[in-house]
């Protein structure tokens, strides 16, 4: 029975080499001659191993891990459309997309061996597989903004055609970084298998017939799928954690990172901050504190704002805070500006924290933090209940200025009110204005009521 064996979203795992070692050592360990190692996407970047290697500590990964196909995540295109290329073409494993277009319209990589879909024999099946990344890549990353990513529905009905017509497979797999878009695929397509990313849940789910499998983030767990003979695919997920490191791995990626002198120690924290995806997306954080704090001090804005997914998730910030510290939360080397808003316009944005607009994640996760301002929500009403800055209710017809990540005057999936118009001004890279704001200020974030998640008419139960 053919076994395939799915890891995604491993991003910053590269940056504790033990853990990566010990991700490939379990890919290694679940493989054999009835199997085959596929990614997802995200192997390439984002972390600060990824910005000292430029994405190239994904081919050691490959080779490590076995594996042999892979897909194009949103974050495959950090460094630009050539380093992918580079990137490809060193790479072990053949990619498959059958959605992502060069500047000219023609299909991307296809000099590199990038191929819409491809059949491997597989304990003597043959399985077709098909690669889709998500069409708002273009906007969620500007690095990929002169590429195009076609409607990912339509590119898998094209390439299902095709392979059924040209090699009758046995089982047809698709390798999607669609996140949130992998239900509909499923509800659409006639495939067997949806192997997921982009969304940092675990699932192992049916959907009209077909597996959907994502196995999280960060190389924490494997999913391991069987395809059936007659039946829906089934799929487990294999934790990470007492896997038997590849020492080669291990010791290259250690090296990497030696290399660069990133262990400069630029502040001390007392009380361990915690940055799971949990926290992040629950409203108020800490960490979410600091880096809206660090932004904002870094240009001098009334308010500082940071979108809750460009905080990376990992383990709780503790004792010595390093320059690799402050890369592993922000690991883009995008700056921080300073955008005027009219305070109409502000409070759109504010609202814009909230998940009903966005759809990347749970239903119920918060999108943003901010510094020196408050908001309340009504999560039922789904409504901005108050909104101040300074302590003093927002002027509509004022001007603020607000510091953020540069991402978000490009990108129209989240905070679509703030734009490119709006740039008044611009600070350094964002990970070195979180050091330099360590080193000045300290690290010592604390919560303040500064977002307020409420139910209905009673502002005082907050959302825990």
């Amino acid at each position: 029975m053919p076994r395939l064996l799915h890891h995604s979203d491993v991003e910053n795992v590269f940056d504790t080499p033990e853990r990566a070692a010990a991700l490939a050592g379990r890919l290694r360990a679940l493989d054999g001659p009835d199997a085959i190692v596929v990614g997802t996407g995200d192997t390439v970047a984002p972390g600060v191993c990824s910005l000292v290697t430029r994405g190239r500590q994904a081919v050691d990964f490959y080779a490590a891990a076995g594996t042999r196909l892979e897909t194009f995540g949103n974050h495959e295109f950090d460094y630009g459309p050539d380093a992918l290329r580079e990137i490809v073409a060193a790479s072990g494993p053949t990619f498959v997309s059958a959605n992502v277009r060069d500047a000219d319209g023609e299909p991307f990589g296809r000099a590199e061996g990038v191929v819409p879909a491809t059949v491997r024999t597989v304990d003597g099946d043959r399985v077709g597989f098909v690669g889709v990344t998500d069409p708002a890549t273009d906007s969620l990353n500007p690095s990929a903004a002169s590429l195009s990513f076609t409607d990912p529905i339509a590119a898998v009905e094209r390439a299902v055609d095709r392979l059924t017509d040209e090699a009758d497979p046995d089982h047809v797999v698709v390798l999607s970084h669609l996140g949130g878009g992998d239900e509909e695929l499923a509800r659409t397509t006639d495939v067997d298998a949806i192997l997921g990313g982009h969304v940092h849940d675990r699932r192992v789910d049916v959907i009209d017939g077909t597996l959907l499998v994502r196995p999280g983030v960060n190389g924490r767990a494997v999913a391991e799928v069987e395809l059936s003979g007659s039946g829906t695919p089934t799929a487990r997920l294999h934790e990470r954690d007492g896997a038997d490191p590849v020492p080669k791995l291990r010791a290259t990626l250690t090296d990497r990172l030696e290399r660069a002198a990133l262990d400069e120690v630029v502040a001390t924290v007392t009380e361990p901050i915690e940055r799971g995806d949990a926290v992040v997306h629950g409203g108020e954080c800490r960490v979410g504190n600091f880096v809206a704090d660090a932004f904002r001090w870094a240009v001098d804005a009334d308010v500082g704002l940071s979108n809750a997914g460009g905080i990376r998730s990992g383990d709780p910030i503790a004792g010595a805070v390093t320059k690799a510290t402050c890369i592993g939360l922000v690991p883009f080397e995008e700056p921080v500006v300073r955008a005027a808003v009219t305070g109409t316009e502000l409070r759109s944005i504010l609202r814009e924290m909230a998940a009903p607009d966005v759809d990347f994640g749970a239903d119920d996760w918060w999108h943003g933090h901010v510094s020196n301002a408050r908001v309340v929500w009504d999560a039922d009403a789904e409504r901005l209940r108050e909104a101040t800055v300074g302590g003093d209710p927002i002027d509509p017809d004022a001007t603020y200025t607000v510091a953020t990540s540069e991402y978000l005057l490009h990108s129209d999936h989240e905070f679509p009110t703030l734009e490119e118009r709006h740039r008044a001004g611009e600070g350094g890279i964002q990970y070195e204005e979180l050091y330099r704001y360590a080193a000045e200020r300290g690290v010592d974030p604390a919560i303040e009521g500064r977002i307020r998640i409420v139910h209905g008419a009673d502002p005082a139960r907050a959302d825990t």
